[in-house]
């Protein structure tokens, strides 16, 4: 092989391999945006994934996902249902991640934002839940809807800890904002369990809720709180509202703990509420604009 053959090709193989190590990794179909929150001028980045058969189905609405703590939740999310969703074992969406206060500590705008009551107690800010919920309301959902084929009809929420306690008071007290709600090791102690204690306000329309925990969230194992209890506590709260309007399933995850038991609620969560269903033997009416099987 000549000289100079082989000096271009030894070029092009190190060209390459500069490539492939210096190019960062992104998420398919995925872009960040900033929103202003109208009231407090907070601007916050939001992660959005389309599904992979967006782009072919001009025509096709779809669900939307939406989860909280994005820099933690948006990349676990997206990659656990990449084959589901790619393979027709659960139904294609979109998902959407709110990210924190552009320029804040992720801790302090989560205990802000994520949190239904001010707690005295508390050096952070606390108790933005309702501001918080009048953001998704008033700017989040109307973006995505307007710039996305995106139902305003099946809106699944999705949050951890401070962020099952924040799922937890949208649930409570705005029940119909979501037809889905994914709750994992909700905070429910948090204000001395203030949530418990919220003026509640049945769904008019049905709702699926999921709330999951790991069985090792207990200061038996280390934890600062009892997880397990508050998820409980938290479980009774609803099945004490006796509403045939909401379909209830309560998870404890064999061997998890607080920092593990996020992916295995996320998957297992929405593997039960966008799944697929049997119809045989079904019968159909309409609730929020769609076909739904009783």
């Amino acid at each position: 092989m000549p000289l100079i053959l082989k000096s271009l090709l030894l070029l092009s193989a190190l060209i390459c391999f500069k490539l492939s190590a210096n190019t960062p990794y992104s998420i398919p179909r995925s872009n960040v945006v900033e929103l202003i929150e109208p009231v407090s001028e907070r601007a916050y980045p939001v992660y959005i994934q389309l599904p992979k058969s967006y782009q072919k189905q001009p025509n096709k609405t779809y669900p939307v996902i939406y989860v909280t703590d994005a820099p933690y939740t948006f990349p676990i999310v997206a990659g656990a249902t990449r084959f589901p969703m790619n393979s027709g074992k659960m139904q294609q969406a979109i998902i959407v991640a709110i990210g924190y206060e552009k320029g804040s500590a992720g801790s302090n705008s989560r205990i802000r934002d994520y949190t239904p009551t001010f707690a005295k107690d508390w050096k952070k800010q606390t108790g933005n839940a309702k501001g918080h919920i009048q953001f998704l309301q008033s700017t989040v959902f109307p973006f995505i809807e307007k710039n996305y084929r995106a139902s305003n009809l099946q809106r699944t929420y999705m949050g951890h800890s401070l962020g099952g306690l924040f799922g937890a008071t949208i649930l409570l007290t705005t029940p119909d904002l979501f037809s889905n709600y994914i709750i994992g090791s909700p905070s429910v102690w948090f204000d001395n369990n203030a949530l418990l204690a919220l003026k509640v306000n049945k769904p008019k329309l049905p709702i699926r809720v999921y709330i999951s925990v790991g069985s090792m969230e207990t200061p038996a194992f280390g934890e600062g709180q009892n997880m397990v209890e508050g998820a409980k506590q938290l479980t009774q709260k609803i099945n004490a509202l006796k509403s045939d309007n909401i379909e209830l399933k309560s998870v404890v995850i064999d061997g998890a703990n607080h920092a593990t038991a996020f992916p295995t609620t996320a998957i297992q969560g929405l593997d039960w509420v966008l799944g697929p269903v049997d119809l045989s033997g079904l019968k159909f009416v309409q609730s929020r604009g769609d076909l739904i099987a009783t």
